[in-house]
């Protein structure tokens, strides 16, 4: 049997023995009305469940809508590449009160340069409300500068933010390709490689994968500084195995000449540079586990770079080691993250008194906030005034609770207690520290949606279609992410099921 007729057939299965549960509960329905009952259609049930749920899903989101003019909120985009090779859109719309997912666009050939994106995120903008949105995230993998430079003309005051998730992987890459790193990545590079193919052949050899987890933090944000740090750790074992009777059988098999690779297993030139380099990358790499970058705030991720780079200074690392490090994130840090990431380290009560004033990245970032933020010059002067007023702790917020709860309460909270004194200030403050940096849940919910949106539109009608994907993804995003659960209304909830069968032509 063919896999998708096996996979359709499964799949009818699985929905009649759902509705084989419920057919006692409705024959009783039936039996209760009498003689005389006239059942209604199927196009009507399932349009009326449809209809119910969406009514339901656009009242939890209505409830979510309240809070964006107070809090902002951010749009974010992520691209999936459905089965018949066109591009799915998913927007989403993230504040405190909650991620909801806001719609889809299916796009053959779409044009990123130009009108074909930039109008996409011009509709979803107005039915947001573009005094509510404070920045998009935009993680396409396309280059879409002649989108954001549409938006900018039209919305000059909404930010436009790489993912944190991804500007950390690039800057961590970018790292590992210094001139004194890249030759020690390299190398540990073709030593992974050359293990990799040997314990193939001898898995016994090493009592561990070589390769570790997939999962792990480091090698989704660091995979060349993991590789280093993976070589290091095994030192002995490597050294152990290329003196090996195992792997001098194995050499005469390949064809490969590694003598290189053996001479750096065995030399110490190759391991006090990667022990010189692991203490490098260590603290960055420490730290992210407990940044949690996927749900951070803006902010956050600058104490992770203050901390890391004291850290790596604290070990005496040479002064032009360090010297070539600072620079590379100081022409670098503009490119990859948002300003907001600056301005949000400056009004966290959290880091208040971390040097902010000093530190010429994050006082550049807070800068390009305010000409973004704020077009009038007038604005821009009280909000600094107001900045001025904060960090010396005048009227409330200098009094003892708001010193005291700096690090105690979450920072929007502390901001709506105890920043009234400075009302541009606070707004500004409670708007940032409000969004998100990463869109890295909105891709775990986008992961699934390969639905050839315009195709199946075409047997159900494009209405129909994006309803049951409105209704599928927020359902999502509230509970469970896979099968069926019972919502509030009652109604069985959608998930892969129904759209496994929406796509066959079977709903």
């Amino acid at each position: 049997m063919h896999f998708r007729d096996w996979r359709k057939s499964a799949l009818l299965r699985k929905r009649k023995e759902l509705l084989e549960l419920e057919s006692l509960e409705m024959l009783k329905a039936i039996a209760a009305f009498g003689p005389g009952y006239e059942p209604p259609l199927i196009g009507e049930l399932s349009e009326s469940f449809l209809s119910k749920e969406k009514g339901r899903i656009e009242k939890s989101v209505a409830l979510v809508r309240e809070s964006w003019p107070h809090t902002g909120c951010t749009l974010s985009c992520v691209g999936v590449n459905t089965m018949v090779g066109s591009l799915l859109i998913n927007i989403f719309v993230s504040s405190p009160r909650g991620l909801i997912f806001m719609k889809a666009v299916e796009e053959n050939d779409i044009d990123f340069s130009g009108n074909s994106f930039s109008g996409v995120l011009c509709d979803a903008i107005t039915a947001v409300g573009s005094a509510n949105v404070l920045q998009i995230i935009s993680h396409l993998n396309h280059d879409s500068k002649g989108s954001e430079s549409i938006i900018f003309s039209k919305f000059p005051n909404i930010f436009w933010s790489p993912c944190s998730s991804h500007s950390i992987h690039l800057l961590m890459e970018e790292i590992a390709e210094l001139d004194w790193i890249k030759p020690v990545v390299l190398c540990s590079k073709e030593i992974e490689k050359c293990i990799i193919a040997f314990q193939s052949n001898y898995p016994s050899v090493l009592a561990e994968n070589f390769k570790g987890s997939s999962d792990s933090l480091f090698v989704k944000f660091a995979p060349s500084c993991y590789i280093l740090q993976r070589v290091f750790e095994l030192k002995q074992e490597l050294q152990e195995i290329v003196v090996s009777e195992e792997w001098k059988q194995w050499k005469l098999n390949i064809l490969e000449d590694i003598g290189s690779i053996e001479a750096s297993i065995l030399g110490a030139d190759f391991w006090s540079r990667a022990d010189f380099l692991s203490q490098i990358c260590e603290p960055f790499l420490r730290l992210l586990a407990v940044l949690n970058i996927d749900r951070c705030v803006m902010g956050e991720v600058h104490e992770w770079r203050v901390q890391a780079f004291d850290a790596v200074r604290s070990k005496g690392i040479d002064v032009g080691v360090l010297n070539q490090l600072e620079e590379l994130l100081d022409n670098r840090w503009d490119v990859l993250f948002s300003p907001l990431h600056a301005a949000g380290y400056i009004l966290n009560p959290r880091y208040f008194g971390r040097g902010q004033t000093k530190d010429k990245i994050v006082m550049r970032g807070w800068k390009a906030t305010l000409d973004r933020y704020e077009s009038d010059s007038a604005g821009r002067r009280v909000l600094r005034e107001q900045l001025s007023s904060y960090w010396r702790s005048e009227g409330s917020l200098g009094e003892e609770d708001a010193v005291d709860c700096r690090d105690k309460m979450d920072p929007v909270a502390w901001w709506e207690n105890f920043g009234f004194e400075t009302p541009h200030l606070q707004t500004l403050a409670i708007k940032i520290l409000s969004q998100v940096s990463s869109v890295a849940m909105c891709e775990e919910i986008s992961k699934d949606s390969d639905i050839p949106y315009q195709e199946t539109a075409n047997r159900l009608g494009v209405q129909r279609v994006e309803d049951l994907v409105f209704i599928r993804n927020n359902l999502r995003l509230q509970g469970p992410k896979s099968g069926f659960s019972s919502s509030p209304s009652g109604l069985k909830t959608w998930d892969g099921v129904h759209l496994e069968l929406t796509k066959d032509g079977i709903l």
